[in-house]
C-alpha cells in the first residue's frame, strides 16, 4: 500500500469512498482534525510529526515513517486477530499518537470505524456493536455501563488502578492495558486485565496479571545495567529503544513492569517503586492519589501520599487523615516501608493535555 491508497474494504461512519480526495472532503464534514491528519497520511512524504504526550517531560514533536506506523497497524490486526470489515469505534483525538494509529489501522486493514467526538464518556447513547476499541483509563471509567458493546478494548495512556481492574471482571469485554510510548507507535506489549481462561480470579491473581505484558509480534527486549527495558523492534523504530522502566524478565516474550527508574525512592536504603504501592493503595482509595519521595534527615527520602481532595479546614484534614491511616492500616498487602509517612491533600492535581498527571508540578502546590 502506497501512500495515496487505503483497504479496499475501509469504511469511515459506514461510508465507502472511490478516492483519498474523496474521503478527505468527507472528513472535512465531520472533523477538521481528522482531514488534517489524512491530508498528512496521503501527501508524499514519508514521515508523520507527532507530539508526544509529556507525562515524563516536557511534550515534544518527532517525525515517525509512515512505513513503522503501517508496520505497527499490521501487527495489532495479527496478535488481536481483527481482519478486514472488523468495526471498531474511535473515540481518541487525532492530536495524538492514540488516535492517529486508530485510523491507520482502519485505513491499512481496512475496517468498518466509526468516529466520534473524543469525550469523557465515549459509549454514551451508543446502540451498536464494535468489535474494537481504544480508550484512556477515564474513558474506561465513565463507560462500564455500556462497555458491553465493544469485544476488546485496548486502554492506554495511563495506569489501570487496580480497583478498576476489580470492576472489571465482571464485563463481558475482554480489556488489555497496553504498554508503549510514541516512539514505539503506541503498544508494543499488552496485559490482559480480565476474562481470564482459568476462571474468576482471586486477588492474587488479579495482583499477579496487573503488570505482566505479552510482546506483540516481532518485537525483542532486554535490560540494561539499571534493570530497565530496551526493545528491538525493527518495524516500527529504527533505533534501540532504552526505556526508564524497570522491568522483570519472565520470558523471551514477557515481563513484569515494576515501575519507573527515574521515581524510585531509596527510604533508609530500602527501593520503594511508586507504582507497586499505588496499585497496592488503590484496594482502598478511590479518588485519586500518588505517593512520593520527598527529602528527609534521617531517612533520605519520606515516602508520602497526595491525594485529591478539596478540603476547606484543618479539622477536616485531621478527620480525613485519620480515616486514611486507619484504611492503610487494614492494607494487608503494604509493608511497613510501603505505608506513607505522611498524607497531603490537593484540591486539583496538575495534568497534561491528555489528562496525565504532572507529579512533580503537583507535589510543588503542597509546598514541600
Amino acid at each position: 500500500m502506497n501512500n495515496r491508497q487505503f483497504h479496499r474494504d475501509f469504511k469511515l461512519n459506514g461510508n465507502v469512498f472511490s478516492s483519498v480526495e474523496e474521503l478527505i472532503a468527507y472528513a472535512k464534514t465531520i472533523s477538521g482534525n481528522a482531514q488534517q491528519f489524512l491530508t498528512n497520511w496521503f501527501s508524499e512524504k514519508d514521515v508523520v510529526v507527532v507530539k508526544t504526550s509529556g507525562s515524563t517531560g516536557k511534550p515534544k514533536m518527532i517525525q515517525l515513517k509512515k512505513e513503522f506506523m503501517v508496520n505497527s497497524a499490521l501487527a495489532t490486526g495479527v496478535f488481536f486477530e481483527l481482519p478486514e470489515k472488523t468495526t471498531a469505534l474511535m473515540c481518541m483525538s487525532t492530536d495524538y499518537i492514540a488516535g492517529k494509529m486508530m485510523f491507520v489501522r482502519a485505513l491499512v486493514l481496512g475496517w468498518h470505524l466509526d468516529l466520534v467526538p473524543p469525550s469523557t464518556h465515549p459509549l454514551a447513547g451508543l446502540e451498536k456493536q464494535y468489535d474494537f476499541s481504544a480508550m484512556v483509563p477515564l474513558q474506561l471509567r465513565n463507560s462500564l455501563e455500556e462497555l458491553k458493546f465493544i469485544d476488546t478494548l485496548i486502554v492506554g495512556g495511563g495506569v489501570v488502578t487496580f480497583d478498576l481492574i476489580k470492576e472489571l471482571q465482571s464485563q463481558s469485554t475482554i480489556v488489555y492495558a497496553t504498554y508503549g510510548m510514541t516512539e514505539t507507535i503506541t503498544h508494543i506489549a499488552v496485559s490482559q486485565l480480565n476474562m481470564f481462561s482459568h476462571g474468576s480470579p482471586t486477588m492474587s491473581t488479579l495482583q499477579k496479571y496487573h503488570s505482566h505484558y505479552q510482546l506483540l509480534p516481532d518485537i525483542s527486549i532486554s535490560q540494561d545495567h539499571r534493570g530497565c527495558l530496551v526493545i528491538t523492534a525493527p518495524k516500527v523504530s529504527s533505533e534501540l529503544l532504552v526505556t526508564n522502566d524497570v522491568v522483570e524478565l519472565i520470558s523471551d516474550t514477557e515481563f513484569k513492569w515494576l515501575g519507573r527508574f527515574d521515581t524510585v525512592i531509596n527510604s533508609g536504603g530500602i527501593k520503594l517503586h511508586p507504582e507497586e504501592i499505588e496499585q497496592k493503595l488503590s484496594e482502598v482509595l478511590s479518588q485519586r492519589f500518588f505517593v512520593a519521595g520527598i527529602p528527609d534527615a534521617v531517612l533520605g527520602e519520606k515516602l508520602i501520599l497526595i491525594v485529591e481532595e478539596d478540603v476547606s479546614s484543618i479539622e477536616e484534614a485531621c478527620f480525613l487523615k485519620e480515616s486514611l491511616n486507619q484504611r492503610l492500616r487494614k492494607t494487608a498487602s503494604l509493608s511497613k516501608y510501603e505505608t506513607p509517612k505522611a498524607i497531603y491533600f490537593v484540591s486539583k492535581f496538575i495534568e497534561t493535555e491528555t489528562k496525565k498527571i504532572q507529579r512533580i508540578e503537583t507535589i510543588k502546590i503542597c509546598n514541600l
